[in-house]
Order: C-alpha cells, then structure tokens, then sequence
C-alpha cells in the first residue's frame, strides 16, 4: 500500500485507544477533595462566602416575593416582563454563552453592542467573567477545577459556586486571549456594574414608569422578578441539564438531553450534544426540537448581524449516537441468556455422542457441529415431538435449516440455550470413529474409469 492510498475505515473496532469514545469514570475517580482549602468554622465561616454574588442571589428574591405580594400585576406591564424577559434571556444563551463562550458563528460589532447592553441586563456577569468561567467548565467537565462541577450536588451546581467563595487557584484555566482584545467586551467588563444596574432595573423600570405609568410594577416585575427568573432558567444549564434526561451521545460526564430543560433555559436542553459538540451554534437538532436560541441565530444571520453559523460535520454526530447505541445494546446483551458459550463447550466424538443416545439415554440433536439437548423441549415443539424423535442421533443441520423447515430466528434465539457440547469434526466423519466402515475408494475410481 503505497502512503498516498486512502483507506476507508468503516468498523469502530478498527479505532485507536485515542479515538476511542471515553468510559465513565469510576468511583475512585470521582472521589473531590474538599470544598475549600480551610476547613469552614464559626469563626471564619465569612471568608468563605462570596460576598458581590451572595447579596444579589440571596435578597433579589426576598424582594420578588415582596413585590408580588404587595403590588398589583398591570397586564401591560406582564407583557413587557415577558419580552424584557426573553430579550435578556436569549442575549445570555446566543450572546454570552454561543458566541462569546464557543464562537459558534460570528457577529457584526453592532450585535455585539446589543448583546453587551441586553445581556447586561440578565444581571449575570460581565461578558468576560461568564464566558471565562464558561470556558473552564467545558474543559474541566466534572472535576474539580470545573466552577459548577455537578458532582458536588445539585444545588452546588445550580446556585451554590457563586454563593461560596473558592481559591482562584482551585479553578481550571481558560484561554479568553480573544476575549481580552475585544475592545467592546473588555469596555463592557470595566463598566460592568452600570451595565447590570442601568440595564437590569432602571430600563425596564423606566419604560414601564413612562409608558404607561407603572412604576412600581415596572420596578418589581419587569426588573426584580424578571431578573430572578432570568438568573434561575440559566442556572438550570448547570443543574439540571447535567441531572435530568439522556446521553445520545457520550456518557462519560454528567450532561444529558432532555426536553423538559430546553424549554426552561430556551433551547439549551440538548446539552449532552452540546458538551460534545460545543462549537456547533444548534442545540436541537431536529426542527420539532425547542431551541429558539437557534432560530434567532438564524434569523440573526439572516439580516446579515450573524455569520460563518458552524455546523458539525453530520458524520461525526452519527459516530456519537451510533457509540451510544452500542452501549446500549450491549447492556441488552449481557441481561440476556444466550446459551453456554462455545469455547466453553466438552468436545465430543460421534461415538460418544451415539453412546450418550443408545446407552445413557440422551435426547441430543446435532445442528451445524453443535449437540443439543432437546429432552425438555420434544413434547412443546410447535411442529409436533415425532420430527424431534426421528432427529435424536442424527446431523439434524439441513433439516433444520429448510430441509424439513427452515426455522424462524426465535427458534434459532431459543436453540441456542440448548448446547451440550462440540461434535470433534462437526459432522459424522468415518476415519474418526474407534471402529470405522473401511471405504475402499479405488473400487470407486477403477468403475469411473
């Protein structure tokens, strides 16, 4: 073969260990060390909150609950909360986590102004903080150095790593080299805290209060109360899209599908695909599956505000699916009972197995070098015991396979949890036995000459 052929692999078994989809980790590598490198205690306990995100995660809230309780819902401000709702929400999953995270399609300097102003709006983070510890999340899926590591718990996960304060030290490494010649992220992050405030309470307030005259409303509801339910659906991306649903396509970490999350964080449901394909700017794949943060991309690139939208190659997504399916029916298999395997099968000669049928009363078959034992099975054989009788001693091989009938695959399935044993030779063969018929084959040829 010369070193310019082209060779066409089309058997996974023919992968190297490197190509090979990884396996779950066992339970030893699970094993974290502790949360904090001071053991917590009543006397340094505060050290170890994070005392900017606490206050908000925690009173934000307190003070939804109040506003709901103590003022009245204007149906005009209802619908602002939900389009300010689903403007800052969808600027955090196309904005922060698709493009600036993954640079899953590209944007015109104008969507990126939008997403810095709107996406400030969810409250979450700089563009710059989110997408670096996004970052290090995908690269250090499930260990320790992953910020919201899942396997410290659910809460932990969904609201717990911003609550509690971590040495920089014991979180991964990210490259946002990117992120920090972006003059227009990197002016967002400086400015930050007039961003989230502007953005995330006195905007909305505002239109609220000179649209139609709903302060107070368009204080609590369209800011506070938006921004706590914006805050928990993308918190959902950390929790229960690593709890809740399947693995189509890789269970080595801890992400799954599930359509019940897409329709919480707006399309980010189908994150076991994405953790695999994080590049790719879909989540759902097929056109019935929710993922409205794909159909603005879309319609983003569609205006011409988004471009060079990447797509996996479709080959490498059918490797995933079809590794998992494997898996799968694997799993099936070893729950199944499918007869004694045959290298673990006695060898018998065709004398003993004559002397197991005249003498020791045997009720064995022999079909394709293969004895089975049929004694229970004779009296429920569907086409009646005497075609089992006559075939007792006998190579019962072409009968079985049309020459009598041609048996059906659950009679196959069912044969195979007969075995006994291996016939030596696979068939009668004369010059075996301990006293063969002598053949004289040169009487043969001399008559055919």
């Amino acid at each position: 073969m010369s070193l310019n052929s082209t060779v066409t692999l089309t058997e996974p078994q023919y992968l190297t260990n490197s190509e090979k989809p990884k396996n779950p980790p066992t339970k030893e590598e699970l094993q974290l060390p502790p949360l904090f490198d001071e053991q917590p205690t009543l006397q340094n306990w505060y050290k170890h909150v994070d005392w900017v995100n606490a206050p908000i995660l925690v009173i934000s809230p307190l003070v939804a609950i109040y506003g709901i309780l103590t003022t009245e819902l204007v149906r005009k401000t209802l619908i602002w909360t939900i389009i300010y709702y689903f403007i800052t929400g969808i600027s955090i999953t196309a904005g922060y986590h698709r493009y600036f995270s993954h640079r899953a399609f590209s944007a015109s300097p104008l969507l990126q102004w939008i997403i810095a102003f709107t996406g400030g709006g969810a409250v979450q983070g700089s563009i710059n903080w989110w997408a670096r510890g996004h970052r290090a999340h995908h690269r250090y899926t499930d260990t320790d150095k992953d910020p919201y590591n899942s396997h410290r718990g659910f809460w932990y996960a969904h609201l717990g790593w911003m609550i509690f304060k971590r040495s920089n030290s014991r979180i991964g490494r990210a490259d946002i080299a990117d992120l920090k010649a972006n003059k227009i992220v990197q002016f967002q992050h400086v400015h930050y805290p007039w961003f989230a405030v502007g953005m995330g309470i006195v905007f909305p307030w505002v239109v609220a209060g000179l649209g139609w005259g709903d302060w107070r409303g368009g204080y609590f509801y369209a800011g506070v109360v938006r921004m706590v339910l914006c805050h928990h659906a993308t918190f959902c991306i950390n929790s229960l899209a690593h709890w809740l649903g399947s693995a189509s396509f890789d269970d080595a970490h801890t992400p799954r599908d599930n359509v019940i999350t897409a329709l919480v964080t707006m399309g980010e449901g189908y994150h076991n695909f994405h953790h695999e394909f994080p590049q790719d700017y879909r989540n759902a794949l097929k056109f019935y599956q929710y993922d409205p943060t794909k159909w603005l991309i879309r319609g983003l690139a569609a205006v011409g505000l988004a471009y060079d939208l990447k797509e996996c190659p479709e080959n490498e997504i059918k490797k995933g699916k079809i590794h998992m399916t494997q898996k799968k029916l694997d799993q099936m298999k070893r729950d199944v009972k499918w007869g004694k395997p045959l290298k673990e099968l006695a060898v018998v000669s065709w004398d003993e197995y004559q002397d197991a049928i005249t003498n020791k009363g045997q009720k064995w078959i022999l079909v394709e070098g293969i004895l089975y034992d049929v004694a229970e099975f004779m009296s429920e054989h569907p086409g009646g015991e005497s075609y089992i009788k006559y075939g007792i001693g006998r190579d019962m091989t072409a009968a079985f396979n049309g020459g009598v009938y041609n048996h059906s695959n659950a009679a196959r399935n069912q044969l195979s949890r007969m075995r006994v044993g291996v016939l030596s030779g696979g068939m009668e063969v004369e010059s075996m036995k301990a006293n063969p018929t002598e053949v004289v084959y040169e009487d043969s040829v001399k008559k055919e000459e």
